[in-house]
């Protein structure tokens, strides 16, 4: 019971009390499951979240693979609000896999996807989501109301699950 209080009341309260993502992130971060990779494409499968690599593979070691190991559920669960929000098709085309930028809210540390940039989802964030600065790269970004970052890096969308974003 606790954590779902944690999941749904603790984002809701911040982003009513216009408090930073940041404090949103930080709470939520002492919660995170990490998942496995067969658990991750379970919950994405049943969802009609597809994924794709380059490489046509899965290992997390091969940086043309993608991969789901080690995922936080929150960035899950996260993709799959984003999907049934939007009623758009979701293509995951990065992971947890190697060869992302490295820091604490990484790819690695699970807390990143890339999706592929379609119409429908890229339509939908941009009118969704607040406009934010742009990031050091020039990325642009919005944020959702609970906190998540969107970031246009021309070929793909680049997403920061601080949480799951109301799941």
């Amino acid at each position: 019971m606790k954590t779902v209080l944690r999941r749904v009341l603790v984002p809701l309260v911040a982003v009513l009390a216009g408090l930073l993502p940041g404090v949103v992130a930080v709470d939520q971060a002492a919660a995170l499951t990490k998942m496995t990779h067969s658990q991750a494409t379970a919950i994405f499968r049943a969802a009609g979240i597809t994924w794709s690599s380059s490489g046509g593979c899965s290992d997390w070691n091969i940086p043309t693979c993608t991969s789901f190991t080690n995922i936080n559920d929150s960035t899950v669960y996260g993709v799959r609000t984003l999907k049934q929000a939007s009623g758009c098709a979701v293509n995951i085309t990065g992971g947890t896999e190697v060869g992302h930028a490295s820091g604490t809210y990484s790819h690695r540390n699970g807390y990143k996807v890339d999706i592929s940039v379609y119409t429908c989802v890229s339509n939908y964030i941009r009118n969704t989501f607040t406009r934010i600065a742009d990031r050091g790269d020039g990325a642009q970004q919005w944020r959702s109301g609970a906190g998540n970052i969107y970031a246009n890096e021309g070929n793909h969308w680049d997403i920061t699950y601080y949480n799951c974003g109301g799941c």
